[in-house]
């Protein structure tokens, strides 16, 4: 028997410091305790929630941000838990230090400034000193280079098209691009037919992927072998993406010129030609508040209307509200759930006016709208009946 859920003001918990302006989302029916030991939903940055036990009240968790890795996110589906994320609320964020960085580590800014900060004391001698020791930090302008962007998704798009802009010749690899996407991006993108055709003419690779058991690992002995001498390259996606160890010998060898990379830790630091972010990718006033936003602003439509948007364990789904009665049912992928669920409406005499179905893997979202003008008594008798339909996880009525 699945969980039933009866509509009613609605209790926000943040396990973070959330954005005011995100939190400003969340009015009217709406309390921000952080005290709740049972809220309708969460809204969460990078706290830890593995551990956490969550009442039956919870409908939904938003994180401000893109990767969940700090989200239990297969008991949450089990729950009938949505989670959300933030895709693309930071993606101008991390384009811009993408770029930035891009341009600061071929014309050697970082190793110049540091040099110039040992001259301090020098007094009257500085301007030589400068003068003479500037030839060991000559590079290169970008104009002209090929960048290779790997994952062609909010960030990556924009990437490419900056970079364009910046007079950069561009080959992008993304065999998932999204029709949005492909809508956003640059017809002046090249399209790399494999990820070998990428890494043999880029002179700079910038990785824009999740971290999955497929990517993990990525660049190694074997793809830095199929690389351009002296490639730079980017990594503001995962410290995963990258065997540290091959990394290392590509470093000391010279095949790879440069390591940009926004995931230190003690093996990256110990190497040379590496230039190490403090995670600062997403960070920026704009970001946080975006993140914040988008988080909220997802929460309140599911809370308020069952449709969910870039959701990472329930299928999407959208239905027009109308006010009218609606069904939002998390259940089993198999045969004749909706089947069911139909029945049992008409079983009150109600009728169907919209309805939509989404499937995701074992798991499946169903919300219907009921056009009879339905009063309270009968809710919690129907809201009963379609909890009792074996596989259900979790029925709730708006």
């Amino acid at each position: 028997m699945s969980t039933i859920t009866f509509e009613k003001a609605k209790t926000i918990k943040t396990l973070n410091n959330i954005a005011e302006s995100g939190l400003k989302v969340f009015k009217d029916n709406y309390t921000i305790d952080n005290d709740s030991e049972n809220p309708d939903a969460i809204v969460v940055r990078s706290f830890n929630m593995h551990s956490l036990e969550f009442g039956d009240n919870l409908k939904a968790i938003a994180r401000a941000g893109a990767g969940v890795n700090n989200i239990p996110v297969e008991k949450c589906t089990e729950q009938g838990i949505v989670v959300f994320n933030t895709p693309g609320a930071n993606a101008n964020a991390v384009k811009e230090l993408v770029l930035t960085t891009l341009m600061a580590s071929s014309r050697n800014l970082f190793a110049g400034v540091a040099w110039t900060k040992t001259l301090q004391d020098e007094g009257e001698k500085i301007s030589k000193l400068v003068e003479a020791g500037k030839k060991q930090f000559v590079g290169k302008e970008i104009k002209g280079k090929t960048l290779g962007v790997i994952g062609l998704g909010a960030i990556g798009a924009l990437v490419a098209n900056d970079a364009l802009d910046l007079g950069m010749d561009v080959i992008g690899f993304d065999p998932f691009i999204s029709v949005d996407t492909a809508w956003n991006l640059s017809r002046t993108v090249q399209r790399a037919m494999s990820i070998e055709e990428l890494y043999a003419n880029a002179d700079f690779i910038t990785v824009h992927v999740p971290f999955t058991g497929d990517t993990g690992g990525m660049f190694n002995a074997e793809t830095f072998s199929l690389m351009k001498p002296g490639v730079h390259i980017l990594n503001f996606s995962r410290g995963e993406l990258v065997n540290e160890k091959d990394m290392q010998a590509a470093l000391e060898s010279g095949k790879v010129g440069k390591y940009i990379t926004d995931f230190p830790n003690e093996n990256v630091l110990k190497m040379d030609n590496v230039i190490p972010i403090p995670h600062l990718g997403a960070s920026t006033q704009e970001s946080e508040e975006n993140c914040a936003i988008m988080a909220a602003r997802q929460v309140k439509e599911f809370l308020e209307t069952g449709n969910i948007k870039n959701s990472v364990n329930f299928p999407n789904a959208s239905l027009p509200y109308t006010g009218k009665r609606r069904v939002a049912a998390f259940h089993k992928n198999v045969p004749n759930m909706v089947g069911q669920i139909t029945s049992a409406i008409s079983n009150f005499n109600l009728n169907i006016a919209d309805m939509v179905n989404r499937s995701r893997g074992e798991y499946a979202y169903t919300m219907i709208d009921i056009e009879n003008d339905v009063n309270g008594e009968i809710i919690p008798s129907l809201e009963e009946k379609i909890s009792q339909i074996e596989g259900m996880v979790t029925t709730r009525m708006i």
